[in-house]
């Protein structure tokens, strides 16, 4: 709710601060005295445009700071965190307008854009002023008000739920069979690929391993002549080099006892005859594994040729890339083989969603058009009370292609003639008509939703008298469940007042500058009696007054 109202420096008010009541609070005031420019003012706090015209002294700043109470306002609360300004019980709006035009706006004394007031303010207030495009003609509103009445909070949470889920399954769906789509163009193409290098069979690093093959099969003879030589020159020669070092060692072995470094070079000496024997052996198996194979060759160069093909196909250089990109390509296709399973599935899935969501979108839908006729009759009643007697509400409940609120189209129609013709209500109904409507609906509704502060500038024009009355026992009722503010010129909707303002000029020096205070009981009663009979009221205004507000 509003608890206070700080105004300094806007238009011809100086400065002011008005604590509201939680309840009904009334603004009253002779015309011209400066009920409107409080509306202009509050209005800036809600995110409105700033008017540098209507400051008051140039030279100084305009400040207008709003304070609510947001103990219990999730969606206020959810809001503030969500964009990241502070989060309190107590919630201060600011508008601060410079001389030079230049405004800036605050939430809880940080800075903050018009458009993150005006979200926040539509949480907090409810304004309706007369040739306002208000609310009422929104079709969201008019769906919020019926399924409220209807009690469809618990069906409707349910349903969002199917339906969002349906939703996502839906767009999964569609991904699948894009992807089946592409890949259908693709398939022939990846299975010609795999096909080949299935078909060449490559074992891992098998091209390098050819490739090292074919080095030594075409210079094998050369090879051979090479090991033979090692062979024979360590063994078969007139003085094999194994020999020679037989003998060394013999030679030496007469002297090993006279000095220990013979001894040493005796023990190297065989371990170097040992370890050319070695060599001896291993030269002649190695030359006899060697041969020369000019089939052998040909089936090599073929197989490395079909190889190095792919290598460039596929642009990689070694075997093992090649058969990853091998895998790869089996994985396509059997992704392929997969993704018809995966959308029979996905279909049984999504039509599963789609029909629950039905099944509980016309439960909502029967919930919602058994409430209509019992709306249409409150409302019309209390139309008649407000003084619109021929005035005719009709809500037409539509069926309509699902979405996130069911599957019908709500239209609330109006007839403010009794013609019968009846027409949307954005189209027809004038701005007072639609704020009293608004009232009715609005009371009708106050207990099942989560209403904001309602502010109502005027919405008596064209009322007096028992009409006038009703409106203030409206009001008086909806203001138990909410905080109301209204400005009003009929002393019947005053009386009503749980906190009774009175806007007045006063002269100041040499200019003249609107204020505004709290009446007492015995002012409330004069206020009211000078509205039923003048500045100058009769006894009898004074004891009707009286009897406005004690009743």
């Amino acid at each position: 709710m509003l608890q206070k109202l700080h105004i300094q420096n806007y238009a011809i008010i100086d400065e002011i601060e008005i604590d509201f009541s939680k309840q009904l609070n009334i603004i009253t005031g002779e015309t011209g005295a400066g009920k409107s420019i409080l509306m202009g003012a509050l209005n800036l706090i809600l995110g409105e445009r700033a008017d540098t015209s209507m400051l008051m002294k140039t030279d100084k700043k305009c400040f207008i700071e709003g304070f609510f109470v947001v103990e219990k306002k999730k969606p206020v609360k959810a809001f503030l965190a969500s964009q990241e300004f502070d989060v309190d019980d107590e919630l201060v709006l600011r508008r601060e307008i410079a001389a030079n035009g230049k405004s800036r706006a605050f939430i809880n004394d940080s800075p903050a854009t018009l458009q993150q007031l005006k979200q926040l303010a539509s949480l907090l207030v409810d304004l309706h002023q007369q040739f306002d495009t208000l609310e009422l003609g929104d079709a969201d509103f008019q769906r919020e008000v019926l399924d409220a009445l209807a009690g469809n909070n618990a069906m409707l949470a349910e349903y969002r739920l199917l339906y969002y889920q349906w939703q996502s399954a839906k767009k999964e769906l569609e991904q699948l069979q894009l992807q089946k789509s592409n890949f259908n163009k693709e398939l022939d193409y990846f299975q010609f690929l795999f096909d080949e290098l299935n078909d060449l069979g490559l074992k891992p690093n098998e091209l390098e391993d050819l490739d090292a093959e074919l080095q030594v099969l075409s210079n094998a003879e050369a090879i051979k002549n090479a090991l033979g030589k090692v062979y024979f020159e360590l063994k078969e020669t007139e003085q094999p080099v194994l020999q020679v070092i037989k003998q060394l060692v013999n030679q030496l072995q007469s002297y090993e006892t006279y000095d220990s470094a013979i001894a040493t070079l005796i023990e190297r000496l065989r371990s170097t005859q040992i370890e050319l024997a070695d060599i001896a052996s291993e030269a002649e198996h190695t030359d006899s594994k060697i041969v020369y194979d000019e089939q052998r060759i040909d089936k090599v160069n073929e197989r490395i040729a079909a190889g190095y093909k792919m290598l460039k196909k596929h642009n990689v250089k070694t075997t093992d890339e090649l058969l990853q990109v091998q895998q790869s390509l089996e994985e396509r296709l059997q992704t392929v083989l997969n993704i018809d399973q995966e959308i029979i599935n996905k279909e049984k899935n999504t039509a599963r969603l789609l029909k629950d969501a039905e099944a509980v979108a016309t439960n909502i839908s029967a919930a919602r058009k058994a409430e209509t006729e019992p709306l249409c009759k409150k409302v019309n009643a209390l139309l008649t009370q407000v003084g619109m007697p021929n005035a005719r509400l009709k809500i037409d409940v539509a069926d309509a292609a699902l979405n996130e609120f069911g599957k019908n189209s709500i239209e609330f129609l109006f007839d403010a003639n009794k013609s019968n013709r009846f027409e949307p209500l954005r189209k027809v109904a004038s701005g007072g008509e639609l704020s009293r409507l608004m009232l009715c609906i609005k009371s009708l509704v106050a207990e099942s939703i989560d209403l904001p502060t309602m502010i109502f500038d005027e919405i008596d024009t064209g009322i007096s008298g028992e009409a006038a009355k009703q409106v203030g026992i409206i009001m008086k009722k909806l203001a138990g469940k909410r905080q109301v503010i209204a400005i009003t010129h009929q002393p019947q909707i005053a009386g009503k007042a749980d906190a009774h303002f009175f806007v007045y000029k006063e002269i100041k020096g040499d200019a003249i500058k609107t204020n505004i205070r709290l009446l007492n009981q015995d002012e409330r009663i004069t206020a009211i009696a000078q509205m039923l009979s003048g500045e100058k009221p009769t006894a009898a205004a004074l004891e009707n007054a009286r009897e406005m507000i004690m009743n």
